[in-house]
């Protein structure tokens, strides 16, 4: 049970493991950082993923300096393929996860 509670709440080493996991994909995707970030950022809302998820990939999006104008302009993209509910919720999950950091 506690590695589910750990795994839940983030645990670093699973963190830290799942970031690994990435290391080479954006060199791999010929993106730039800013592509591939928004990309993912997009995947994530399409998925209904996690605060925790949120909370990486915006982590690392803060890092290449990507502004939260071009994050919003995603958002804008999406919604009229994946809906109100999916954008609503990838928002708000967003916003907690910025919260949290």
């Amino acid at each position: 049970m506690e590695d589910l509670e750990a795994l839940a709440k983030g645990d670093g080493a699973i963190l830290e493991t799942l970031t690994q996991m990435t290391v080479d994909t954006m060199e791999r995707s010929g993106l730039d950082p800013e592509t591939y970030m928004l990309v993912r950022l997009a995947a994530l809302v399409t998925l209904d993923a996690s605060e925790t998820s949120y909370l990486l990939n915006l982590g690392v999006a803060e890092h290449f300096g990507i502004p939260l104008e071009k994050i919003r302009g995603t958002l804008i993209a999406l919604a009229p393929v994946i809906g109100t509910a999916r954008i609503v919720s990838g928002a708000a999950k967003m916003g907690f996860a910025l919260d949290a950091s």
